[in-house]
Order: C-alpha cells, then sequence, then structure tokens
C-alpha cells in the first residue's frame, strides 16, 4: 500500500487501541469530585494524537507529543483528589501516545501492545491477588533468582563448542541448569496451589525432569511405607518417566533441532505410552483423599541437583565422543548403554551434540536415545522394586515398558 493509505491503516489501529485501553479506564475513572482525570476520550484523543504526529513527520513533533502528554499526567496527578493517588491512569496515558505513534509505523506491533496494555489494566485483581496472597516470600525470592541467572548469568558464559565436551558448547549446558530450577520452581508453585490430591502425580511429574529414578525411589520408600497409597503413587512414578521422554526431546532441540525433529514422533509415542497408562491406572484405582505430597515453605530450588545433572551430561558426553573416535558405531552404542544405567538424558544429550558437531547421522541419534532410554528403563524398575516391592514395581514398570512399546514402535515407523 502507498504512504497514504498506510497511514489511515495506521490511525485506524490507534483509534482503536486508544478505545479499548479507554474503556478499561473508563470503568475505574470513578464518579464525583475523586474520579480520575483520563477516560475514554482522552486515551482515544492521546493514541490518534501519536499517530498523526508520527504520520505528519514534521521535526521534533513526536517528542513535543510525548513531552505534553507527559505534563497533562503530571498535572493529572498533582491534582487528583483520590484518598490512594496512583500512577497507572497516568502512565497508561502516556503508554497509550507512544502506542499511537507505534501504529502507525506498525500497525500489527502497534495493536498487539494496545491489546497487551489492555489486558495488564483489565487484571489488576488477578495480578494483586497473585503478588499478595498467592506467592509467597520465598517463592518471590526464587523467582528473582531465576530473572538473574537468566538475564546477567547466562549471556556472560560462553557460547562456543568445546572439543573435550564433544562439540557442545557450555552455554546450552547452563541454560539446562536454569532450566531445571524452572521446572523447579514451577513444580513447587504448582503442588502447593493444586493441594495434596493432584501433589504426588504432579510432584512424579515434575521430578522427572531432573531424574525419574530419583523420583521412583522416593515413591517407591513411600509406597512400602503406605500402601493405601500405591497407585497413586505408582501412577505419580509413571508421570516420571513420561517426563524423561520430554526432557531428552527438550535436550535435542537445544543441542541440535534437526536430530530433535527426528526424535519428535519417538519422543511424544513415549510420553503418550507411559503417561496414559500411569493415569489409567489412578482413574481406576481411585486417589484416597488423603494421598499426595506434603507441601514444602522453603525453597523449590535444589541448585546442586541441578548441576549435579549439567555436570553429568558434560562428563558422559566427552566419554561417549572419545569412544565414538576410538570404537566407531559399536564403541558408541556400547558407552550409551553403560552411561544409561546412571541417567538416560546424558547419553542423548552427547548424542545430539555429536549430530550438532557433524560426527553422528539422525538415525543414530534416535536409535542411541532409544538404546538410553530402554537401558535406563530396567535400573528404575529394579530400583522400583528395591524401594516399593514387587507390586509398585510391576504397577510402575508397566508405565516405562508401555512408553517403550510405542517408542521404538514410532522409531521403527519413521525411521523407514
Amino acid at each position: 500500500m502507498d504512504g497514504a493509505q498506510h497511514g489511515i491503516v495506521g490511525l485506524a489501529v490507534a483509534l482503536g487501541a486508544g478505545l479499548l485501553i479507554g474503556i478499561e479506564r473508563e470503568r475505574r475513572k470513578g464518579r464525583g469530585e475523586a474520579r480520575q482525570a483520563a477516560g475514554l476520550r482522552s486515551f482515544a484523543l492521546a493514541a490518534v494524537t501519536g499517530g498523526l504526529a508520527q504520520w505528519l513527520e514534521v521535526p521534533g513533533l513526536v517528542v513535543s507529543g510525548a513531552v505534553f502528554v507527559a505534563l497533562l499526567g503530571a498535572v493529572s496527578h498533582w491534582k487528583s483528589r483520590s484518598s490512594d493517588p496512583g500512577l497507572t491512569t497516568e502512565l497508561a496515558l502516556f503508554t497509550t501516545y507512544l502506542i499511537g505513534v507505534q501504529s502507525v509505523l506498525e500497525p500489527a506491533f502497534g495493536g498487539a501492545c494496545g491489546v497487551g496494555l489492555a489486558a495488564l489494566l483489565a487484571a489488576r485483581e488477578r495480578l494483586h491477588r497473585f503478588a499478595t496472597e498467592l506467592l509467597s516470600e520465598q517463592e518471590l525470592h526464587d523467582g528473582l533468582l531465576l530473572a538473574a541467572l537468566a538475564l546477567i548469568v547466562l549471556p556472560l558464559i560462553p557460547a562456543g563448542p568445546l572439543a573435550w565436551l564433544a562439540g557442545m558448547a557450555p552455554r546450552p549446558l547452563a541454560a539446562l541448569v536454569l532450566l531445571i530450577l524452572a521446572m523447579q520452581a514451577a513444580g513447587h508453585v504448582a503442588l502447593r496451589w493444586l493441594g495434596p490430591r493432584g501433589g504426588a502425580l504432579l510432584a512424579g511429574f515434575v521430578g522427572g525432569f531432573v531424574s525419574s529414578t530419583a523420583t521412583i525411589a522416593s515413591f517407591g520408600s513411600r509406597a512400602r511405607a503406605d500402601p493405601a497409597q500405591m497407585a497413586t503413587l505408582s501412577s505419580g512414578a509413571g508421570l516420571s518417566s513420561a517426563a524423561t521422554w520430554l526432557q531428552a526431546l527438550v535436550l535435542c532441540v537445544a543441542l541440535s533441532p534437526v536430530a530433535a525433529l527426528a526424535f519428535l514422533p519417538v519422543a511424544l509415542a513415549g510420553t503418550l505410552g507411559a503417561a496414559g497408562v500411569g493415569l489409567l491406572a489412578w482413574r481406576t484405582q481411585g486417589l484416597p483423599a488423603a494421598a499426595g505430597l506434603p507441601t514444602s515453605t522453603g525453597s523449590a530450588l535444589r541448585p546442586r541437583e541441578a548441576l549435579a545433572v549439567a555436570a553429568l551430561l558434560g562428563l558422559v558426553a566427552a566419554g561417549v565422543g572419545q569412544a565414538q573416535h576410538r570404537f566407531g558405531d559399536a564403541g558408541l552404542n556400547l558407552s550409551i548403554a553403560l552411561a544409561a544405567l546412571i541417567d538416560a538424558h546424558a547419553p542423548v544429550a552427547s548424542l545430539a551434540a555429536l549430530h550438532a558437531a557433524g560426527s553422528l547421522p539422525v538415525r543414530g541419534v534416535v536409535l542411541g536415545a532409544l538404546i538410553a532410554v530402554s537401558v535406563n528403563s530396567l535400573t528404575r524398575v529394579v530400583v522400583a522394586a528395591v524401594a516399593g516391592g514387587r507390586a509398585y514395581a510391576a504397577r510402575a514398570g508397566a508405565a516405562l515398558f508401555a512408553g517403550l512399546a510405542l517408542a521404538w514402535s514410532a522409531g521403527w515407523l519413521f525411521g523407514r
């Protein structure tokens, strides 16, 4: 479209965004002497003014308009008669002006910004309740720590590959640590919100992203101590096995997206098989009212576990890379099987890294991942039998082997 048509579309978007934001503010404007100064018309005019200032292309007009709107907001706040004068309306008015400017530059982005601002303003009560009632002080600290790790520490870690990590880069390993910590925090919050009835299932699923073997062992000891909860705990163990497949897929996405695309049907089949059998057993047996895991008021973050997983990934990647270099594919598969006796994620990460470095074909990644999860499943069944007894191992093993059966079928079907 030409300049005139583009400008008209931009002004229309600006007007729509201003009206949308203004409707939300009008509902909160109040009545009488204590009412807010800006309402529906003010916000619509601010957005259109910003659009016109940008469209006219007069030097300094956009900046002058921004200063004028800011002064209007300051005067409005100064003259406010409200008993609790906030800055939300004044800041929203200034932002609406900027959205009007952006709507002429990029109508789609400007419209999206307008909808986003209106949604943010409309969610006032929900956000206040989340910040003051649902979110605990410790969870706030955990969130700030995660944000600092993601925005400050992670960008400082080198992104280039290292030869002794079989072509893996340090930054994806650090991102994996951050991902595990984020999953721990999300599981903690959701566990507290869901309460005891859904706690065991959720804890099993989230625990599988860190260590399905450890989760199965923990649930097994609880099932041995309280057989009445065996059905629920074995279902949680099945969900931890489903998380293993998803975690393997996440590792492939982070290290080799091409290999992840080939591994996608296998991972989804394994996830559906393990989760389906686990949830089916839970639905069949029912859930006792007292089942679940107790919630914790302490920190949800367990950095030692996350760092241990990342360190194990690096060590196994180095070992698998050396085995493949010296002994070829036979040594590669043997080293994967041996490493998978301890953990299934590390061999998968090393396979994806080898593919990213050009040392392994896609079919080798898929086959190796299937071998790794299969061998590790045997370890988890043995752990389940030792920790929870034969009955618990049979229930947890049913979900494990259902996932394996579907995953191998998908690998055979899509790998031909």
